[in-house]
């Protein structure tokens, strides 16, 4: 599929089922959700992707209502943090994916948190990213089981307290399980999927369960196994789009495995299955990008297009939904499905949609919506208010008014102040910029930026200035474990006085 719309599929424009939403709310099924890591929209097999073969996330996609214009971040830990609170990433203190601004609001109340008071078991299965030391921890903030590594990725490490454990590998890696590191044996990916299925056979009939796995992979370091790597070999795409193309059939298998053990088990009919990467695509963007503009990192819907495929036999029909939706709706909707009653001060904070009416008939009414997209990351330190018109969006389902830093010059020309407008109803791929004649589209647009820019004083600063330890805390915990001990080298690599110029100094390498 490379439309950015798909039109809704012949079968689904049939009939939808006779349940209510009322059937939907408060049925409390088992919540399985699966995220992987910079694996793009195009990045399936079935839309369209010419190389890669993922015949099990096929078969998921077939069977799930799949909302078609759902938009998260433009990385992973801002994403993520969107999901786990129900409102934009900048109100929960989050403006990178490393040197303390990828920690998590402590006061935000968590989906995890509101599916345990609502009778849920929750576990979390592979990346957090919201923060490694303790007190922002996944057993911290609503998950009863913990098995995850740190930072952003396996064996990744930055100033502060953003990091793994020392020397992390993908193959055999040391996992933080509840609050003692186990080495693990095998492939990460394999590791994460085996040890949730132990924990939902172990949990199931007891209590609804909340599964939360997130991959590491398919990001960077691009290190598939061998036998999947090869898979790739030989098709002129080069080693790193090899070794990720190899990293999601790794994760196909495994949901396809998942997937059988559910039928095994006898609760595939009773488990709510969803299935969602945490933005644009990367390594795979120049095989295929599904017709769209831009990729991880950048403010455009290649940015931040994801998919959202969502599954429970029996009462939700497969069909296609091209309503505006987003991250930030995973919570109510969520939250309805586990019939949890929200407080009034975490009604305030949740910005989000719940889904059920679109879940129960895709061609329900929804109101227009305006989202607001920002990479954020720059410079620690520094006014954000100098950053607010770089590689920003503003989005309804009509127009996307996009600020990207590389093209403000020329967009300047056009007297728009950087600001570039498409209708992506026409011209999905964002290739006509149409802001100069529609003037009084782009002034509403961004005086609806302005007002959301100035709502988010005093959040969207919160770790703005904020100072990791001298050593990052997983390794720490780690050599207090097993042994050994920091080196001069990892004192100079964990330094949190270096994270005020550690980008600068990665941008000269």
């Amino acid at each position: 599929m490379t439309r950015f719309f798909a039109a809704l599929s012949f079968a689904s424009l049939l009939s939808f089922p006779s349940f209510t939403r009322a059937d939907l709310a408060g049925s409390k099924p088992n919540i399985l959700f699966i995220l992987t890591d910079d694996q793009g929209y195009g990045d399936l097999s079935a839309h369209g992707n010419p190389v890669l073969k993922t015949p099990n996330l096929d078969k998921l996609r077939a069977q799930s209502v799949r909302f078609t214009d759902f938009m998260v971040s433009p990385t992973c830990a801002p994403t993520r943090s969107a999901i786990q609170t129900g409102r934009h990433e900048f109100r929960n203190g989050i403006t990178h994916t490393i040197l303390e601004r990828e920690r998590m609001d402590q006061k935000a109340t968590t989906i995890a948190q509101v599916l345990h008071g609502a009778g849920y078991t929750t576990g979390i299965f592979g990346k957090w990213h919201l923060g490694d030391e303790t007190a922002y921890r996944p057993n911290k903030r609503g998950f009863d089981e913990q098995f995850i590594h740190g930072g952003g990725g396996i064996g990744q490490t930055y100033p502060g307290s953003c990091g793994d454990a020392p020397d992390n590998k993908y193959f055999n890696p040391a996992i933080l399980h509840n609050d003692r590191f186990v080495k693990t044996q095998g492939y990460c990916t394999d590791v994460f999927f085996n040890q949730a299925a132990k924990w939902i056979e172990a949990s199931r009939g007891k209590q609804p369960f909340y599964c939360h796995i997130a991959t590491n992979a398919p990001h960077g370091p691009y290190i598939a196994r061998p036998e999947d790597r090869k898979i790739y070999e030989g098709k002129g795409l080069g080693p790193d789009t090899e070794n990720f193309f190899g990293m999601i059939h790794n994760i196909d298998e495994n949901i396809g495995k998942l997937m059988a053990r559910l039928d095994e088990w006898g609760i595939a009919g009773n488990t709510l299955v969803v299935f969602m990467n945490d933005n644009g695509g990367t390594a795979g963007v120049k095989v295929f990008n599904a017709g769209m503009h831009g990729a991880k990192g950048t403010p455009w819907i290649g940015g931040t297009r994801a998919m959202s495929f969502w599954r429970l036999p029996g009462k939700l029909t497969p069909a296609d939904c091209g309503a505006l939706t987003a991250h930030v709706d995973v919570f109510r909707t969520w939250a309805g499905f586990a019939g949890a009653k929200l407080t009034p001060e975490v009604e305030s904070q949740v910005e989000g949609r719940s889904l059920l009416p679109l879940l129960e008939n895709p061609q329900a009414e929804w109101k227009d919506r305006t989202l607001f997209s920002h990479t954020g990351r720059w410079p620690k330190g520094s006014d954000y208010n100098a950053a607010k018109l770089n590689n920003a969006a503003v989005r309804t389902s009509r127009y996307h008014l996009v600020s990207e830093a590389a093209a403000a010059a020329k967009a300047k020309a056009a007297n728009n102040k950087g600001w570039q407008l498409f209708d992506v109803k026409s011209d999905p791929g964002e290739k006509t910029d149409i802001s100069a004649g529609n003037p009084e589209v782009v002034k509403e647009m961004l005086g609806s930026y302005d007002a959301w820019w100035d709502s988010l004083k005093g959040q969207i600063d919160l770790n703005e200035k904020a100072r990791g330890p001298k050593l990052n805390p997983f390794a720490e915990e780690y050599w207090k474990q097993f042994g050994g001990g920091p080196t001069p080298a990892d004192y100079e690599r964990m330094n949190p006085e270096k994270a005020f110029t550690f980008e600068k100094r990665r941008s000269k390498k």
